[in-house]
């Protein structure tokens, strides 16, 4: 019991001097480069409580605590301090941290730097979408990394509709098939036709990948009835993965008109998982 008590009194006094940093340091007109370091050394406090109100001093700072949070992200040895560094660059929003932040996602070997990297990434909206592009289109990154910037990406969605759209043109496929899975919030907001008809063309592209996530997409939106008949005829494609979409997305959209091809197809489908969707597709739709 006293161990714990002095735990929860240690904690309490630990946030309560980082509470004291922070307002003697906002109480000057102007904080030193001292006083900024100061602040830096507080993210790599083992104290969640305590890093975060370090965190909030910084962000009040603003774009003058930079460069020190910047060096901390990228050359900091301390793991704790490089994640708390790349959550406070969200909470300052400066946009002139992005590509700081895409080198942290890109290089850092530690996947929760990688993760708040691509969280503070995606608050900056339209002025993100390119740099995460060039990850899309680079060949060396992991499929982690590639995951994280897609989601940034479809988190950006209709707040950057025409890069988003611009970006769903592209030849590279793993670009193409992130921007075609970020359209869902713009078309679902504005029935935009022109996403609409990049939707129709992306749901026959030659690569599987944008394929699938068109197909996924249109699971999720409103009923889109140039696509179902298309969404049928994928019932028959060679790659289960596409079947399996098609199916899932054909649930989704309650196609009575599906039903005697998903009886067609469960007659002669190989793949278990395949088999097991077609069944639930059955039951759902009939209900």
């Amino acid at each position: 019991m006293d161990n714990y008590l002095n735990s929860e009194i240690s904690t309490e006094e630990e946030s309560e001097k980082a509470k004291g940093d922070k307002q003697n340091i906002m109480s000057k007109k102007k904080s030193s480069q001292k006083d900024i370091k100061l602040l830096i050394k507080g993210l790599s406090d083992e104290n969640g409580l305590v890093r975060r109100n370090y965190a909030i001093a910084l962000a009040e700072v603003g774009s003058a605590a930079l460069p020190e949070l910047i060096k901390a992200l990228l050359n900091s040895k301390n793991v704790i301090q490089r994640r708390a560094a790349a959550k406070t660059l969200k909470l300052v929003n400066d946009p002139s941290a992005l590509p700081h932040l895409i080198k942290a996602l890109t290089s850092d070997s530690d996947s929760v730097v990688q993760f708040s990297a691509a969280g503070a990434i995606a608050i900056f909206g339209e002025a993100a979408v390119n740099h995460l592009i060039i990850v899309l289109e680079n060949q060396e990154y992991t499929e982690m990394q590639y995951g994280l910037a897609a989601w940034c990406l479809e988190f950006i969605g209709a707040k950057a509709s025409n890069a988003i759209k611009k970006a769903a043109k592209s030849k590279n496929t793993n670009v193409k098939s992130a921007a075609i899975s970020a359209l869902e919030e713009h078309i679902r907001q504005s029935q935009d036709q022109e996403a609409i008809q990049i939707v129709e063309r992306a749901i026959n592209d030659p690569a599987e990948n944008v394929q699938i996530e068109a197909i996924k997409l249109v699971g999720k939106l409103y009923r889109i009835e140039s696509l179902i008949p298309t969404l049928i005829l994928k019932l028959k494609h060679k790659n289960p993965d596409i079947r399996k979409a098609s199916i899932l997305s054909l649930i989704q959209l309650n196609i009575n008109e599906a039903i005697n091809p998903l009886r067609d197809l469960l007659k002669i489908e190989q793949d278990k998982n395949v088999t097991a969707i077609i069944k639930l597709a059955i039951k759902k739709i009939n209900n």
